[in-house]
């Protein structure tokens, strides 16, 4: 009698659920353009046109960051009464502002469960961006994209225009009115090490009518296409790998060849192209002057904090210890024992072990090349 076999079926992968739950979110529904799309103009056409997307791509690391994000708006409306996730909106574009942290004054108009038990000096207007660590550098050193700059001060005009939406649970928000936004606070998390960097500049209304004039723009367009590009592409741009209009954007790849090559289609684009990368060059070329002349300069400088840099050399000389040669063949002469012609190291420490005798060893250094290494220091 045979015993049965019970089959154990394979368990799917977890992000399967996750891109699904990702996908019924209003957000990923929304078919009106929101802030966050503010990002590249030729994408933004795509929604304003109504164009079906062409592209699904699932990003586990960017569902890490909406896990991130609402963990900490949710933990910072429960400890901090801050107000989050809230909508605004008008007749071009809409959006849902992840912090407003209200002052003393614009808080006594609300219930006291709406109040802040944190309240700000003056009422802030806050977005949570995630990085890995990999970028870290950069959000120390450059801060904010001009992108993300745009979307935060968009959900500031549209508070102070329009106050927030009048829509179901936040009705009472709505009979505040316009308010006036005078802080912009854009809160890095890094997804890797937990790691917090803020942000905090005025309100700018000329990047907010920037925002305005860039909608401007992409409603004056007849037909996607005739909105520039505003990243490079599949394979260079990660704004371009998850695109959900990358093929409408950019088409198939034919031939074996990247899809950038699609948009070369006579000698003038060939010839357009190839200036780009000559001027491209001679600016790397110039920079990378800049760069060995400035390892040159500081060879001598031990490494440490300097201003708003933190100098490491890295592949330094390291000191090690290894079976001393000659000090072996002496103890074997001593011992009258055979010596290799050829001295074989692993053979000679192993009788020398074998025997009870200490192997001696010798101390080297090992040279290796120092290389440079240039982060931005904390704050």
């Amino acid at each position: 009698m045979s015993t049965p076999v019970l089959e154990r079926p394979e368990s799917p992968s977890i992000w399967v659920a996750a891109d699904a739950a990702d996908q019924a979110r209003p957000r990923s529904r929304q078919r009106q353009l929101g802030a966050s799309d503010l990002v590249c103009e030729r994408r933004a056409a795509y929604i304003y046109h109504g164009w079906a997307r062409t592209d699904h791509v699932v990003s586990p690391a960017a569902m890490l960051g909406t896990y991130i994000h609402e963990g900490l708006t949710t933990a910072a409306r429960r400890e901090f009464g801050w107000l989050v996730e809230k909508k605004v909106a008008d007749a071009a574009i809409r959006g849902s502002i992840d912090v407003v942290q209200l002052d003393r004054v614009t808080a006594r108009q609300l219930p006291r469960r709406l109040r802040p038990r944190v309240p700000a000096d003056v009422i802030t207007v806050e977005d949570i961006k995630t990085r890995t660590i990999y970028r870290w550098d950069e959000v120390l050193r450059y801060g904010a994209t001009a992108g993300e700059l745009r979307q935060v001060m968009t959900y500031a005009r549209l508070l102070m225009t329009g106050g927030f939406s009048d829509d179901d649970g936040q009705r009472v928000l709505a009979r505040l009115g316009p308010l006036r936004v005078e802080r912009i606070r854009l809160r890095f998390i890094c997804r890797d090490d937990g790691a917090e960097h803020i942000q905090e500049v005025p309100y700018d209304p000329e990047i907010a009518e920037e925002a305005v004039w860039w909608l401007e723009r992409i409603a004056d367009t007849a037909h996607p296409e005739e909105a520039p590009r505003t990243f490079l592409g599949p394979g260079i741009d990660a704004q371009c790998d998850f695109c959900p209009f990358a093929t409408a954007c950019w088409g198939q790849p034919a031939d074996g060849r990247p899809v950038q090559a699609n948009i070369v289609h006579d000698d003038a684009d060939v010839a357009m192209h190839l200036a780009d990368y000559v001027n491209a060059h001679r600016e790397w070329a110039d920079a990378d002057r800049v760069k060995k002349f400035v390892r040159k300069a500081v060879d001598g400088a031990k490494a440490g904090p300097y201003g708003r840099n933190v100098l490491h050399w890295q592949g330094e000389d390291k000191r090690t210890e290894e079976p001393d040669i000659r000090a072996m063949i002496e103890i074997f002469d001593s011992l009258d024992a055979p010596i290799p012609t050829v001295p074989d190291t692993d053979r000679m420490v192993k009788a020398l072990v074998t025997a009870g005798i200490a192997v001696p060893l010798r101390t080297v250094t090992k040279k290796a090349s120092r290389r440079i290494d240039v982060r931005a220091a904390p704050e």
